[in-house]
């Protein structure tokens, strides 16, 4: 063998002994346990700390309940999503970061290349700033909150979460829509406020109309008493139109939010079975059919009685 040839694998036996020697190097493995062991203590404390907050979260809206200055249970269900989602973030981020300490990377100088990147992916993410600027507004203006019927963006159904950057609508068909915030910009919040059922009840021509007003009228006053989503006793406002077969009448009743679907059902019900044992008819359409035959008889009949007259 050459003397090249002998440097070369003394060398490398030199480099294997150094790292068998580093290997086996009791310090490195209590550096490794310790690493290990600070990773498991900071994701525990992370769960821990996420844990406590939330109950303590919970804890503050309650007590808001109770309390002098008190909000809706729409906007605490609203904020209480949106505080644990954030803080679920900043704890998870925090953690990151501190892992990343335990591997001995330079956090300073990657936050300060994650800033300058940023910078630089805002210029060309200016929808979601607009996405966020709009759901930062949503939010602190109480357009819409969970659990609230809105209809917005060709989209119609109930809020399921409000964040800072979508907004998650459920139609009443079970599909969820996710809306970026910045496309929010007309919203019809039906939850706000009570709602007005109404209902058109149509009555023959030929039945006495006052009465049929006060069989209506003497019904409406006992429907409250069996249902308690009736806020009033409904009102019956008198003749709405005059169609071509029948007199329409129109009712009116305010409800909670979001029930005037339910209870419009009712009272149509309620009015119906009422007028059929009063004996007052609603009308439905006819068809009256006459057959040549029968009307050329008629005419021969006619001209026959003219003769002989």
């Amino acid at each position: 063998m050459t003397d090249a040839t002998n440097n070369a694998v003394e060398e490398a036996k030199t480099k294997w002994d150094e790292i068998v020697e580093y290997v086996v190097d009791p310090e490195l493995w209590f550096q490794v346990a310790g690493g290990a062991i600070r990773i498991v203590l900071i994701l525990l404390v992370s769960f821990l700390i996420i844990r406590i907050a939330r109950r303590v979260i919970t804890q503050f809206f309650a007590n808001k309940r109770r309390g002098p200055f008190r909000i809706t249970q729409r906007r605490e269900a609203t904020l209480n999503k949106l505080v644990l989602n954030t803080l679920t973030y900043v704890v998870y981020f925090m953690a990151f970061i501190m892992i990343l300490e335990t591997f001995n990377f330079e956090v300073g100088a990657l936050l300060a290349g994650a800033g300058v990147a940023g910078l630089a992916i805002g210029f060309g993410a200016q929808n979601l700033v607009r996405d966020i600027i709009s759901g930062f507004f949503i939010i602190f203006e109480d357009q819409f909150s969970v659990g609230d019927y809105i209809q917005t963006s060709g989209v119609e159904g109930f809020v399921e979460e409000v964040g800072l950057r979508t907004t998650k609508v459920k139609a009443w068909t079970g599909e969820v829509h996710i809306l970026p915030n910045g496309n929010v910009t007309q919203v019809t919040n039906f939850s706000m406020h009570n709602s007005v059922a109404f209902v058109d009840v149509s009555i023959a021509y030929e039945e006495d109309i006052d009465a049929a007003e006060k069989v209506i009228s003497e019904l409406l006053q006992e429907l409250p008493a069996r249902y308690e989503s009736m806020l009033n006793v409904p009102e019956l406002l008198g003749i709405q139109t005059l169609g071509a077969s029948d007199v329409v009448m129109r009712i009116i009743c305010e409800v909670p939010p979001m029930e005037h679907w339910a209870m419009a059902r009712v009272i149509r019900k309620e009015v119906k079975n009422r007028l059929d044992a009063e004996g007052i008819e609603i009308p439905f359409p006819r068809m009256v059919m006459y057959s040549r035959d029968e009307a050329a008889n008629v005419e021969v009949n006619d001209e026959k009685q003219g003769g002989a007259s």
